[in-house]
C-alpha cells in the first residue's frame, strides 16, 4: 500500500520523512514503557501476586528472553519482507500479551503475557534501524538513530512519574489494558503510514540469508565489540528496567514516593544522552574519530558509574542515576558502527544479531540479580538487604570490565 511518495535525502520533504519516523518512534516509545514499567509497579506486583525477589526478576526478565528468541529470524524477515509488514504484524502480539497480563492472577499467567509482549515489541527498534538504512544517507544514521532511541527514552520517562500518577486512578491491570489499545493503534499506524521500499532487487534465497547470519558471527570485527556492547547494554537494561527502583528504596533510603521522580530524572538523562551522543558521534566522525571509539569511551565511563553505584560512593543518588541514564545510552552507538562495517543488505541481520545477544544477557542479568538478592533475608518491612544488591551489581561489573579488556586485546591483534 503506497500512502505517499517516499523521501529522498536532501529533497527537503520533512512531512514524508516524519511519516516514516513517527510510527516507528511511537512503537519504540511503547516498547520502552513495557520494558521498564515494572520498576514502578513492582511493589504492587509483589503484593498482588505474592512474589519473592527471584520470581519478580524472572517475571520481568521474561520480556528479554522472548525478545531475544525472535532476533535472528527477525533479521532475516526484515531483510526479506521489509520493516513495515514485520513490525505491524508483531505489534498485534504485544497487544494480546498486555491483555493476558492484565487479566492474569497467577505468576504463570503474567509470565505468558510478558513473554508475548516481549515477542510483540521485538521489532520496534530493529525495524526502525532497517528502515532508516533504506531511506536515509549513512552520514546521518547516528543522528536519526539517536532520535529513535530518544523516543524510547520518552517511553522510559512515561513509565515513571506518569505511571505512578495513573495508578491513583486505576491499578496496574487497568494500565495494561490501556497499553494493549495503544499497541493495536501502533500496529495500524505502521501499516498505513510507512511506505514500501520501491527499489526492486533480486530476492535473496532463504539459504543465502541464513549464510549471511553465519558471516556476521564469523567476523572478528563483530566479536571484538559484541561482548562489551552486550554486557554494557544488558546491565543498563536490567537495572533501569527493574532493580534501580528497589535499589533507591533499600540502599539509597529514598522514600517510595520519590522513587518514580528520580527514575524520571534518569529517563530524561537517557533521552538527552541518546540525542546528544548521536550528534557527538556524527561530529567526531567528521573529524576522523570513529563512531566505535566514541561508543567504547562512553561505555567505559558507564562502567565507572556502575562501580560508584555498586560500592555506594557517597554522592547523591539522583546524581548517580542521572549519570547512569546519560552514559548508559552510549552502547547503542556500537550498533551504528557495526552496521557501517557490513554490506547494506545485511543491516537487518547485523543489528538483530547483536540485539539477540544483548537481550539474552539482559534476561540472565535481571534474573540473576534477583536470585543473588534472594540469598539474603528480607527485612520485616519487606526491604531487601543492601549486601545482596552489592553482590549482584558487582557480578555484572566484573563481567563488563573483562569485556572492556577483551576489546583492547582484540584491537592489538589487528
Amino acid at each position: 500500500m503506497k500512502i505517499f511518495s517516499p523521501p529522498r535525502p536532501g529533497a527537503g520533504q520533512a512531512g514524508p520523512t516524519l511519516r516514516i519516523f513517527i510510527p516507528f518512534a511511537f512503537g519504540y516509545f511503547l516498547s520502552y514503557i513495557f520494558r521498564v514499567v515494572n520498576a514502578v509497579i513492582a511493589p504492587d506486583l509483589v503484593t498482588d501476586l505474592n512474589l519473592d525477589p527471584s520470581e519478580l526478576g524472572l517475571l520481568t526478565a521474561t520480556y528479554f528472553i522472548a525478545f531475544a528468541s525472535s532476533q535472528l529470524p527477525l533479521g532475516v524477515l526484515l531483510d526479506r519482507f521489509g520493516p513495515r509488514r514485520v513490525e505491524s504484524f508483531l505489534l498485534l502480539f504485544a497487544g494480546a500479551g498486555a491483555i493476558i497480563f492484565a487479566v492474569s492472577h497467577t505468576l504463570t499467567g503474567v509470565i505468558i503475557g510478558r513473554a508475548l509482549i516481549g515477542f510483540g515489541v521485538s521489532a520496534c527498534l530493529m525495524a526502525a534501524f532497517k528502515s532508516y538504512v533504506i531511506w536515509f544517507p549513512a552520514n546521518i544514521l547516528s543522528r536519526i538513530n539517536g532520535f529513535q532511541m530518544a523516543a524510547g527514552g520518552v517511553g522510559a520517562l512515561a513509565a515513571t512519574t506518569p505511571v505512578a500518577w495513573t495508578l491513583h486512578f486505576t491499578d496496574w491491570r487497568g494500565l495494561f489494558w490501556a497499553l494493549a489499545l495503544f499497541s493495536f493503534a501502533s500496529a495500524l499506524a505502521v501499516f498505513l503510514m510507512v511506505p514500501e521500499h520501491e527499489k526492486k532487487t533480486e530476492q535473496e534465497e532463504i539459504t543465502s540469508q541464513i549464510t549471511g547470519v553465519f558471516q556476521i558471527f564469523k567476523s572478528p570485527a563483530f566479536w571484538r565489540i559484541a561482548p562489551l556492547t552486550t554486557l554494557s547494554q544488558s546491565g543498563y537494561i536490567a537495572l533501569q528496567g527493574l532493580w534501580a527502583g528497589p535499589w533507591l528504596r533499600d540502599v539509597a533510603n529514598v522514600p517510595q514516593a520519590r522513587v518514580a521522580t528520580i527514575l524520571s530524572w534518569s529517563a530524561l538523562a537517557m533521552i538527552t544522552g541518546f540525542i546528544s551522543l548521536g550528534f557527538l558521534a556524527e561530529k567526531l566522525a567528521q573529524r576522523g574519530i570513529s563512531v566505535l571509539t566514541t561508543a567504547v569511551t562512553g561505555m567505559a565511563i558507564f562502567i565507572g558509574i556502575q562501580a560508584m553505584i555498586t560500592f555506594a560512593v557517597p554522592l547523591p543518588s539522583p546524581m548517580l542515576l542521572v549519570l547512569f541514564g546519560f552514559f548508559g545510552t552510549s552502547g547503542i552507538l556500537s550498533y551504528t558502527a557495526l552496521t557501517l562495517g557490513f554490506p547494506k543488505n545485511l543491516s537487518g541481520r547485523v543489528t538483530t544479531s547483536i540485539n539477540m545477544m544483548v537481550f539474552v544477557a539482559a534476561f540472565c542479568v535481571q534474573w540473576a540479580i534477583g536470585a543473588i538478592i534472594n540469598c539474603w533475608e528480607v527485612t520485616a518491612s519487606g526491604n531487601y538487604d543492601p549486601a545482596g544488591y552489592r553482590a549482584g551489581f558487582l557480578t555484572i561489573l566484573c563481567c563488563q570490565l573483562a569485556a572492556l579488556v577483551w576489546f583492547w586485546i582484540a584491537g592489538l591483534k589487528k
